[in-house]
């Protein structure tokens, strides 16, 4: 064998891993996949990765970094997150979001809606699931509370009492956000609360695009005896930017289980 080949044999080693399946797949060809897939659902974890590519946990935090350093993915804790717009990692216009998977939304909305009771003080977080909670409730002697705009608009429509909190009102989202809304939260103890996430992993928690609204969500939910998480099966294993909570305190309310997300305590909406 000449030098020339065995330049040529030691090259080829180094850009060829070994896939699930016994398939033998270029460096390059993975690193695209993984821009790819992470692209689609906006974010992974790196032991999903792993099962997917069948290669070795530290051969997945190598091609993460990579593909970080040329700002084709962005590193996170145990995964890596979609550089462009989408899969939660942004907000985008209520609009927009009031009629992605809404057939799911709706039916998140209706038993999350049944669980709130007469006398109840309810705290409902600004959000496209939340807001379609406000048509199936049926507990006219409770009192609510709420950053969104619209949700106290309907709330109030419906002949509701509600109160809807102070501050800087955010225009792509409708929810009120700073430091006035925290203040205006403080004098409240919330029987129970309903709030909205952009995403849920394992590792990372419930999150949502702005450090803000996170800021928001956080203290309103400490402020609450019973707190419930409406997430839609789509935003499992989904990471943005900024957590807001975590815990098996929490009840998340979602349409199907798909995932095991361990450490939470999720129910499936009952058919209503």
């Amino acid at each position: 064998m000449s030098e020339f080949d065995c330049i040529i044999q030691i090259e080829t080693v180094k850009n060829v891993q070994t896939i699930k399946g016994g398939e033998r797949m270029l460096l390059e060809e993975r690193l695209d996949e993984i821009v790819k897939i992470v692209n689609e659902r906006g974010s992974i974890s790196n032991q999903e990765l792993v099962k997917m590519f069948g290669a070795s946990e530290s051969t997945i935090r190598r091609d993460i970094t990579t593909l970080a350093n040329d700002n084709r993915v962005i590193r996170v804790h145990g995964g890596a997150m979609s550089v462009v717009s989408g899969g939660g990692m942004e907000d985008s216009e209520v609009s927009a979001r009031r009629i992605q998977n809404s057939d799911e939304k709706i039916k998140i909305a209706k038993y999350a809606a049944s669980l709130i009771n007469e006398g109840d003080l309810v705290y409902i977080d600004a959000g496209t699931t939340t807001e379609y909670m406000i048509e199936y409730i049926t507990a006219k002697d409770a009192t609510f509370v709420t950053n969104a705009l619209s949700h106290a608009v309907g709330l109030a429509r419906k002949g509701f009492k509600v109160y809807i909190i102070g501050g800087l009102i955010k225009s792509v989202t409708e929810a009120i956000i700073d430091s006035e809304a925290i203040i205006s939260l403080s004098k409240y103890n919330f029987t129970k609360g309903f709030f909205g996430t952009n995403g849920l992993s394992s590792d990372r928690g419930f999150t949502t695009p702005d450090v803000r609204e996170a800021d928001i969500k956080n203290f309103a939910m400490r402020r609450c005896a019973k707190k419930f998480v409406l997430c839609d099966s789509s935003k499992f294993n989904k990471i943005s930017k900024a957590t807001f909570a975590a815990g098996s305190d929490i009840t998340v309310i979602t349409d199907k289980i798909t995932e095991n997300i361990k450490g939470y305590n999720i129910k499936e909406a009952a058919q209503l």
